[in-house]
């Protein structure tokens, strides 16, 4: 028996202990009673000092962390009057009320009990703690216990029937405008302790929903409506930087686009094709290389500058050749021995930017110094580092002009990506992963198809350098390495891929978003911080191995058990397809 199937067993003897020690009603008792005495316990006062980040002293109204606490009992105490059939509140469980009352219970425990630890932890004792902090650890004991007591509903969701488009359309709207408060909320905390405990909050209440049957809900009214829905996703980015009061937050939405779409054309090689690239940050450095060497920087050793349009199609069509020429005679390899050639040429490429100073090498990049003083970019007229004002109101400063250009090429990746994978040769990328041997017994040419999607993917992290370059004004070897404590590296882009979602549009952008939040936010945990995002990540992938946004395939394969039975083999649709 694995680990995972032992931990499913042993937890299941332990909630069988507790289910059904008070009745149904009782414990939904507790749940609503307990919800609120959780929410009604942020408006006092948890400790006597403010050393404490949020200033948690004051009794009256919630700070800080306490908003959390109120936040995941008002979560609570909705799903709890959902469980008692509140007419609108019954979509929210589909497939039953006790999974995603557990989960939000447990959500508003990890919550508050992580403030108070933290407060004992930084301030150095119990004695830090108030009466008020006791209490609010003591009340959201009953309802943690009334949803384990509760007897299990799960059930297969009835099906869900299309309503007026119009409404559709709406909670679409709504759920992008939620995704941008979420967004801003997490890059705009003050506080390490601040980013950690929303984390819990919003990870919690997100895998209660997921086992609520909620989120398939949502996600088919999505599909109904995937044009419009879109569309609400960009507009929402694109309110992104008008949010935004400090440019140092706005800088972290560039690097995160940045980061998310060169994940995003890793996600054609790792997620579509099934090759394992573990030197891909490199082509990241080509374009970005690229674009600095025709800028016109003072450093560049070509006194040759071009448009900014035709450095980003110089940028992703070099990037595009060092594609072919690394996969033309690499790609006949498979598995680890592909992953290691490509190691090999990420560390190669690390070595000679290096070298290539004028004294080791031709003078092409300046060696470790690399090319600095990369000017800002004019596209077409409009200089990206001057500041304008947008309706006479919004301030729209560099970063926020860098913002909307990535967005722009954000959505041509995207675009790029969906067409790819639904057309014959993203058909032929499937097969290959799931059967190489397979897919060329039907008549796809294997090498071809993958030598495609390694250029292909390169010159999508090509585009990206280019506006890399211009954002960060300087352009050195050190980021382009395969592992290092920050992105972009090899190694975090291809966790962003795995952990988001492989085979997916919005996985790798979520997952890129994440990865490249954490390291920034934990910097308060200092020695302990690679420490912390390691376990995290251990977690997510022990818990949702699949990704965060999974496809439906690769669900089935990591949750073959929760399906009906149905017939095994190969799924030959993807191969006759493609062979076709």
């Amino acid at each position: 028996m694995t680990t995972a199937a032992l931990l499913r067993a042993s937890t299941g003897r332990a909630l069988a202990k507790i289910e059904g020690t008070v009745p149904a009603p009782v414990a939904r008792g507790l749940i609503a009673g307990g919800a609120v005495l959780t929410a009604a316990s942020a408006f006092l006062s948890w400790t006597w000092t403010d050393r404490f980040p949020g200033d948690l002293t004051v009794s009256g109204y919630p700070g800080g962390l306490q908003w959390l606490t109120v936040a995941g009992g008002l979560l609570l105490l909705v799903q709890a009057l959902a469980a008692y059939g509140v007419p609108g509140l019954r979509v929210l469980a589909p497939t039953g009320h006790t999974g995603p009352l557990r989960g939000l219970a447990a959500t508003a425990f990890a919550t508050t009990w992580f403030t108070l630890i933290a407060i004992v932890a930084e301030l150095h004792g119990l004695v830090n703690l108030t009466t008020g902090g006791w209490i609010a650890g003591i009340a959201v004991l009953p309802a943690l216990f009334g949803a384990l007591a509760l007897p299990a509903d799960r059930h297969q969701a009835a099906p869900a029937e299309p309503f007026n488009p119009w409404l559709e359309r709406l909670v679409i709207t709504a759920l992008a405008a939620l995704a941008l408060a979420l967004f801003t909320y997490a890059i705009g905390t003050p506080y390490g302790e601040l980013f950690v405990g929303f984390l819990i909050a919003a990870v919690g209440a997100a895998g209660s929903w997921v086992r609520s049957g909620l989120f398939e809900r949502l996600s088919a009214l999505t599909a109904r409506n995937r044009a419009f829905g879109t569309a609400a996703g960009f507009v929402a980015a694109a309110l992104f930087p008008l949010t935004q009061g400090n440019d140092h937050d706005a800088n972290l939405g560039v690097n995160i686009l940045i980061f998310a779409t060169v994940a995003l054309g890793l996600n054609i090689v790792v997620g579509l094709t099934g090759l394992l690239d573990l030197g891909y940050v490199a082509f990241l450095g080509v374009g970005a290389y690229t674009a600095a060497i025709v800028s016109g920087s003072p450093f560049s050793p070509f006194d040759a500058p071009i448009p900014f349009w035709c450095a980003a199609l110089l940028g992703a069509a070099v990037s595009m050749v060092f594609g072919v020429l690394i996969g033309a005679p690499t790609l006949r390899l498979r598995g680890d021995y592909l992953a290691i050639v490509t190691i090999g040429f990420g560390e190669i490429f690390h070595i000679a930017v290096g070298n290539l100073d004028g004294k080791s090498g031709p003078k092409i990049t300046n060696g470790p110094n690399g090319i600095a003083q990369v000017p800002d970019i004019n596209l077409f007229g409009l200089q990206l580092g001057h500041s304008w004002q947008l309706f006479g109101t919004f301030t729209v400063g560099r970063f926020a002009n860098y913002f909307f250009l990535m967005l722009i090429v954000t959505l041509i990746v995207v675009g790029v990506f969906s067409r790819a994978g639904n057309s014959r040769i993203g058909r032929a990328w499937i097969a290959i992963r799931e059967d190489e041997t397979a897919a060329e017994a039907m008549g796809i040419n294997g090498f071809r198809a993958k030598l495609t999607a390694f250029a292909l993917g390169a010159a999508l992290a090509g585009l990206a350098g280019t506006v890399s370059a211009h954002v960060t004004y300087n352009v050195v070897p050190q980021p382009y390495v395969f592992a290092g404590s920050a992105p972009p590296n090899s190694a975090f882009l291809l966790a962003a891929v795995v952990l988001g979602g492989m085979g997916t549009v919005s996985g790798p952008l979520l997952g890129a978003a994440l990865l490249y939040l954490i390291p920034e936010k934990l910097e308060f945990m200092q020695n302990y911080q690679l420490l912390a995002f390691g376990v995290a990540l251990i977690l997510l992938m022990r818990f949702r191995p699949e990704g965060i946004i999974a496809n439906r395939r690769r669900q089935a394969e990591f949750h073959q058990a929760d399906l009906p039975a149905q017939g095994t083999g190969t799924d030959t649709s993807s191969l006759s397809k493609a062979g076709a």
